[in-house]
């Protein structure tokens, strides 16, 4: 046990291998719902589920357990929500690609990733951002998985008239919803220890005596075979042959980068881990998550990158690696207690997104609002994330008004190098994105 606080460095952190477990759990069920939600999306492919289904698993095991012992962060990974739309909606069945061959796209790309990576290019953009930027960022998410959380929850539901509408209040899942989120606000405002996790699991346990939620039939059952998919990008890459599949590589690319990008400094403002507008072991955190990545895609899933959801650990105090390693074993169980996560419904975890998302928020308050120049993209990267309903939008928009206001207010010497790059790099990722 000494040996795992000294690797750790948790007495330094001021944490503990309990709180740092508990963490651990609470991420894992904050995020479990990829198990079933990356299957049924892909399967929309022709891929089979069940192969997807232990892909993601191990993909995210593997993302997980590099995050926490090699950059020692709390931050878990898993296939992006959004990116795998793309691969099965936009590539495979709106471009007539083979799931196969864009398979081998996402194994081009996390190459890719991985070079970049090695060449510190990912690490050089990251720390180019301007400081009030990444607080902006850290607030979208917040703002972004809140949003994710009233929908999940089913108190904001789509409406034809007004776009967004308030959902239906004679829907009992929706009441465990707003339980849930009762119960979690008191116990967070009373500074109870454990209150996110303590909210769903009451959640929960509402839901399974109201019959809200059904028991599940089983407990254990045996991991699918990845036979169907293993490798099957490693087979088919000389079919990325082509113009058209070459922009689906680079968008697979664009997308992860900035989504996982954001997403890591977004959760490091979060924990109280950036120095000087830079966040400290960022190689080994994007080193992590681009493997993750390589080794997804050979398993037989989209890319992987760091997930929001991560914010609810750090919410119940996890401050080290052991949080994310715990979250990557966690991953390796489920395979096997897949019947138990169907317990954990998007109406148990709405709350705990709402609630953080409320804390990621507080951001806010340090971006300097006093002056249009940094409030004006600022304020973009804030309400586009959760209207875009993407991360990786939110920044683009406000990283290429961001030079624009900056050189009308006389001051684009204070600007990055970098940060004029990516107002190109942004207009091109727009572009691909629409055309």
């Amino acid at each position: 046990m000494s040996a795992i606080k000294n690797y750790f460095q948790l007495d330094e952190l001021n944490t503990n291998v309990r709180r740092e477990i508990l963490a651990g759990f609470t991420t894992f069920i904050s995020m479990a719902y990829i198990l079933f939600v990356n299957p049924s999306v892909l399967g929309q492919t022709g891929m089979d589920k069940g192969a997807v289904f232990t892909a993601t698993a191990i993909a995210s095991a593997i993302g997980c357990i590099l995050m926490g012992v090699l950059a020692k962060y709390p931050i878990a990974t898993a296939p992006g929500l959004g990116v795998n739309a793309f691969f099965a909606y936009s590539v495979v069945i709106g471009m007539g690609i083979p799931w196969q061959t864009a398979l081998a796209g996402v194994f081009v790309a996390a190459v890719i990733f991985l070079l970049i990576t090695i060449f510190k290019l990912r690490e050089m953009i990251i720390d180019a951002i301007p400081s009030d930027l990444k607080f902006a960022i850290s607030s979208g998410i917040g703002l972004f998985i809140a949003f994710i959380g009233l929908h999940d929850g089913g108190l904001i539901v789509a409406n034809k008239s007004t776009v967004v509408g308030l959902g239906a209040l004679n829907v009992g899942t929706t009441w465990l919803t707003i339980f849930g989120l009762f119960v979690t606000a008191i116990l967070m405002v009373r500074k109870i220890p454990g209150a996110i996790f303590i909210g769903m699991f009451l959640t929960a346990l509402l839901g399974i005596f109201t019959g809200l939620i059904d028991l599940p039939s089983s407990v254990i059952a045996g991991a699918p075979s990845l036979k169907p998919t293993f490798g099957v990008a490693l087979a088919h890459i000389g079919d990325i042959n082509t113009l058209q599949l070459g922009v689906v590589v680079l968008t697979f690319l664009l997308v992860t980068f900035f989504d996982t990008a954001g997403t890591l400094v977004g959760l490091a403002q979060q924990a109280g881990f950036m120095k000087d507008n830079k966040m400290p072991r960022v190689g080994k955190a994007l080193m992590s998550d681009s493997t993750a990545m390589l080794a997804g895609s050979i398993l037989g899933t989209s890319p992987v990158g760091a997930y929001v959801e991560s914010s609810a650990g750090i919410a119940v105090g996890g401050r080290s690696g052991l949080t994310a390693v715990t979250t990557g074993i966690l991953f390796i169980l489920g395979m096997f207690f897949s019947p138990l996560l169907a317990v954990v419904t998007t109406q148990v975890t709405a709350p705990a997104l709402i609630i953080v998302g409320v804390l990621m928020a507080q951001s806010m308050a340090k971006v300097n609002w006093s002056e249009l120049e940094i409030a004006i993209p600022s304020f973009l990267i804030l309400i586009c994330m959760p209207l875009t309903y993407s991360i990786a939008d939110g920044i683009a928009i406000g990283c290429i008004v961001y030079p624009i206001t900056m050189l009308a207010a006389k001051r684009g010497k204070e600007v990055h190098p970098l940060m004029y790059a990516l107002f190109f790099v942004f207009i091109g990722f727009m572009w691909i994105l629409n055309v």
